[in-house]
């Protein structure tokens, strides 16, 4: 048994160093690397269509609309799938110039279905592009034209720079939040890019070939199904490129119920999608020779860096233990390496990017923020977010 538990814990500790590598690597790639540059043109772009899935968004969407309805030519379309509605959402959307498409079901609720039912719209007059984006997200001027000119250049899909901003007079806590998605979102996003590596898709904000979007799998349960469909993409060899110049902003619920929520489904998803998916993929790349498919099963299968934190805590506290009684080094040494390289990141990230959002001094919070969303990766494993709920926003 003393054997076992040391096997069990240096390979816990090799695990959670080679997360923080991962990102360590990633965060250098960001800071370090210059720009790779995006193919494309500057004459006249093919027809796009916008789809915004929206379920009792009427308190937001007139004004993401307005963020995108000066950006369309005469040939875009905008389309609002009004997802099993019970307020004024397709009527406010009507009026900002969408064309507005109803939905009902009683089961078969979510995003995914919202989209798929948008897709088979689209078929009887299908666009050159198809660009997603969440109701409560708006869109920085010159961000879809630059989304659907990367698109139609790579006839890849494309991610552009989705941000979650807190609201005004957050808590350290919920700052603490927004630097997270910065440090997920853009930094190790960035470095994939600079590396000439794909990324994940993030939600909002993403652009496909109309070719590549009818295929998918879009009508699932899945919690996550962005992140899913950039694992199936990769899976059969279709990359994401990561497109910073198209900027996607949106903000945190007030309400902690909402936000609460909101957290949970991502991250229980993004938990779910390692358990299932990483390995797979990471095996798909090592029999394909594909160093797409290899970095981005190691991205994905990163976990949320308060969980990251967490593991590597208890790693190295465990380890303490087991020095004192068997005199085992190893996992000591690997968790502080890992501790040291992710400390490292996070720092050179806020440096570059974090000083606007939260202060120095709440970044010290930063191992009380991982241990308040303890209950919630405890709950992953026995009270598993398992379906689609709408985040309560106010």
């Amino acid at each position: 048994m003393p054997l076992l538990i040391d096997i069990l814990l240096t390979a816990a500790a090799i695990a959670t160093l080679l997360a923080s590598v991962v990102v360590f690597v990633q965060v250098l790639a960001a800071l370090c690397l210059a720009d790779a540059k995006h193919p494309g043109d500057s004459g006249e772009r093919c027809p796009l269509a916008i789809v915004v899935p929206a379920h009792d968004e009427a308190a937001v969407i007139a004004a993401s609309l307005a963020t995108l309805v000066p950006q369309l030519s005469a040939a875009d379309r905008l389309l609002v799938v009004a997802d099993n509605c019970s307020d004024s959402t397709a009527a406010l959307a009507a009026a900002a110039g969408a064309q507005v498409i109803e939905r009902t079901h009683a089961t078969l609720r979510g995003k995914g279905f919202a989209l798929d039912f948008a897709i088979l719209h689209l078929a009887a007059q299908p666009p050159a592009v198809v660009i997603i984006l969440d109701a409560d997200c708006q869109a920085a001027a010159g961000s879809i034209d630059t989304l659907a000119r990367v698109c139609i250049a790579t006839d890849q899909p494309v991610q552009g720079l989705y941000l979650m901003r807190s609201p005004p007079a957050a808590s350290p806590l919920m700052r603490m939040a927004e630097f997270a998605w910065i440090f997920k979102g853009r930094v190790r996003a960035l470095g994939m890019h600079r590396l000439g590596l794909p990324c994940r898709l993030m939600g909002s904000g993403m652009a496909f070939p109309w070719h590549r979007i009818k295929a998918a799998q879009l009508a699932t349960t899945n919690i996550v199904e962005d992140l899913q469909l950039g694992v199936e993409l990769a899976s059969a060899g279709t990359f994401t490129r990561f497109c910073p110049e198209a900027l996607i902003t949106s903000e945190f619920p007030v309400s902690r119920e909402g936000s609460s929520s909101q957290r949970r489904r991502w991250e229980h998803g993004h938990l779910s999608v390692i358990v299932r998916e990483a390995p797979v993929l990471f095996w798909a790349g090592i029999k394909a020779r594909s160093a797409g498919m290899i970095a981005l099963a190691f991205d994905v299968a990163v976990p949320p860096l308060a969980l990251l934190l967490l593991q590597l805590l208890a790693v190295w506290g465990l380890g303490i233990v087991l020095f004192a009684v068997t005199g085992l080094q190893a996992p000591v040494d690997l968790a502080t390496l890992g501790l040291l390289l992710l400390a490292l990141s996070v720092f050179l990230s806020w440096n570059r990017y974090g000083r606007s959002v939260v202060s120095l001094g709440s970044m010290a919070l930063a191992p009380f923020y991982a241990l308040s969303k303890l209950p919630l990766y405890l709950k992953f494993l026995f009270a598993r977010e398992q379906r689609w709920v709408r985040s309560k926003r106010d």
